[in-house]
């Protein structure tokens, strides 16, 4: 996942050395942080993953893994966002909403609101964009659209997982993923 530090493991189930001789375990949890953007295949880089395993059996070739039932929460810091969009982002006063300001040198500030949502294709949306503050004239209106208008994909992720729900928090956005009967392979990881 690139990240600095190794991602902590912790694996549920007494005994745990029989259940790794049968190529099985019951329970794992994983949390890492700060996985960093990498291209098209991890476009926003994801500050907290926090994933649990039920069911992990080692597959047909030695890297690869099937779980039986993945849970899995990507927090995504404004910051570490806004970076990636070219906006900057914030939290809104409505639940569910998002702010975010386009800035251009001799153009000025504009600020909009935006609800986030999770919609088709494992895609994280901005809808129902609303002015709060400034004129969006049209260099802040292409910077914004540019931002808001495509849902950003879910990329790279192993197939059975899906992003269920998104909630705009104090400092970032949460992001819900579940699966069943999900296969991991080298190069198959979450990203947002």
């Amino acid at each position: 996942m690139g990240t600095a530090e190794r991602p902590s493991v912790h694996v549920r189930g007494f005994p745990v050395l029989p259940q790794l001789a049968e190529g099985s375990l019951s329970h794992v949890d994983l949390t890492a942080h700060d996985i960093p953007a990498d291209g098209s295949t991890r476009p926003l880089p994801v500050t907290k993953l926090s994933v649990g395993l039920d069911g992990l059996r080692a597959a047909g070739s030695a890297d690869e893994s099937h779980a039986r039932r993945v849970e899995a929460t990507a927090f995504l810091a404004y910051e570490d966002v806004s970076a990636a969009l070219g906006v900057s982002l914030s939290r809104g006063d409505e639940p569910g909403r998002i702010v975010a300001t386009a800035s251009l040198p001799l153009a000025g500030d504009v600020t909009v609101s935006a609800a986030v949502s999770a919609t088709k294709g494992d895609r994280m949306a901005f809808t129902d964009v609303r002015t709060i503050q400034g004129e969006l004239i049209p260099p802040l209106k292409a910077l914004l659209g540019k931002a808001l208008e495509e849902p950003v994909p879910l990329e790279n992720a192993p197939k059975g997982l899906r992003l269920r729900s998104l909630t705009a928090t104090e400092n970032g956005i949460d992001a819900r993923v579940t699966g069943r009967s999900v296969t991991f392979r080298p190069r198959s990881s979450y990203t947002a």
